[in-house]
């Protein structure tokens, strides 16, 4: 029985080793985020990127499609004119290192870019990572988060 526990345990490691990025774990919300003490004003436009590494977890995978069926349902008619942007973003690809680097992603995440009057501002929303278990949750949380930018607050 202890030899099926240690194997269980160490299956499930190296299953999420995929989507742990340990040099960027911040534990929390972006230190540029907490930094910003200003609110949004004129929102431009809103860039959406689910970062990910090349293996995903389930979890990581379910993160990409709930923000995108969110945004496609929600968000059709800003998408089509360009006020929001959606996108996958490998980080671990080399064409999409300087976009991954502007935002500051090294693994899966969730990154909500603001351009405003005030310039560019980026931010990581680690909330929706506590909303992956409930589909209809996730969905109703990023589509608040997407109209408040979008209202400027």
């Amino acid at each position: 029985m202890k030899r099926v526990l240690v194997l269980f345990c160490l299956l499930f490691v190296l299953m999420s080793s995929g989507c742990v990025d340990q040099a960027n774990d911040s534990g929390g919300n972006s230190s540029a985020l907490q930094e910003l003490n200003f609110s949004y004003a004129n929102i431009e436009r809103l860039e959406i990127f689910h970062f990910h590494r090349t293996r995903q977890c389930y979890s990581c995978i379910t993160l990409g499609q709930y923000a995108e069926e969110t945004l496609n349902t929600y968000f059709a008619d800003e998408l089509e004119s360009g006020r929001i942007v959606f996108g996958h973003v490998n980080v671990q690809l080399p064409e999409n290192a300087e976009l991954a680097e502007k935002y500051g992603a090294a693994g899966s995440s969730l990154w909500i870019g603001v351009y405003d009057e005030n310039g560019f501002h980026a931010e990581e929303n680690t909330n929706v990572w506590y909303k992956i278990n409930d589909r209809d949750e996730f969905i109703e949380y990023l589509k608040g988060v997407v109209e408040e930018k979008l209202s400027g607050e």
